[in-house]
């Protein structure tokens, strides 16, 4: 399978406006080329931001065919009727997230670069791991730093598709699709891109096509 790109949301979207001022953004960029999935991520809002944010920019992904996932906050996501949840290690556990959002929503699991985190996630059903940071990044503060070897063995030994994030930009993308990430998740590499997210998203593309 080839991989396939998973985009964060930028940070600042708690700003008042910023949501509305997003969308020309995320519909260049969903415009130019696959994606599979949409995190919304806004560490520092409440709920009513989250879900104000989610009712402008949930049907922008549908009506582009991505799944819309929530991180962190999978009660809200239960509300919404978004795709799914991603959670962390200090969030609710899998099996609470997944009684709630029952058996058809997407559920993903930071695992950082823990490979016994990573297989008890998995076992335990999730959709997905996702292992990072792999490069600095300003995004957020990293809690671990992963190496390219850890998507490699993963892939060799398991049948759950992982995630890598932190720091991904086209340029630095390479070793982590020849070790078998099946998703790049992204935030600044595209929307902070030199030449905008459009061309990010499309050169993505473009390595996916030609490193598989």
């Amino acid at each position: 399978m080839r991989p396939r790109l998973y985009l964060i949301t930028p940070n600042g979207l708690e700003a008042p406006g910023a949501v509305e001022a997003f969308t020309a953004q995320l519909k260049s960029a969903l415009g130019a080329g696959d994606v599979a999935c949409l995190q919304l991520r806004m560490k520092g809002a409440g709920d009513d931001g989250v879900r104000r944010a989610a009712e402008v920019l949930m049907p922008i992904a549908h009506e582009a065919g991505v799944a819309f996932l929530i991180n962190d906050r999978p009660d809200l996501a239960a509300a919404i009727g978004a795709d799914g949840a991603h959670i962390g290690q200090e969030d609710m556990s899998y099996a609470q997230v997944r009684a709630l959002l029952g058996p058809e929503r997407t559920i993903g699991v930071t695992c950082h670069a823990s490979r016994h985190l990573a297989i008890e996630a998995a076992e335990a059903g999730a959709d997905y791991v996702a292992f990072g940071a792999f490069f600095p990044t300003e995004t957020k503060e990293p809690k671990a730093r992963a190496d390219v070897e850890l998507i490699r063995w993963w892939a060799e030994i398991m049948e759950v598709p992982c995630v890598a994030i932190g720091g991904i930009t086209p340029e630095n993308a390479a070793p982590l699709i020849a070790a078998g990430a099946d998703f790049l998740a992204v935030s600044s590499g595209v929307w902070a891109h030199p030449g905008g997210p459009a061309q990010a998203v499309a050169l993505f593309n473009r390595h996916f096509t030609r490193d598989t």
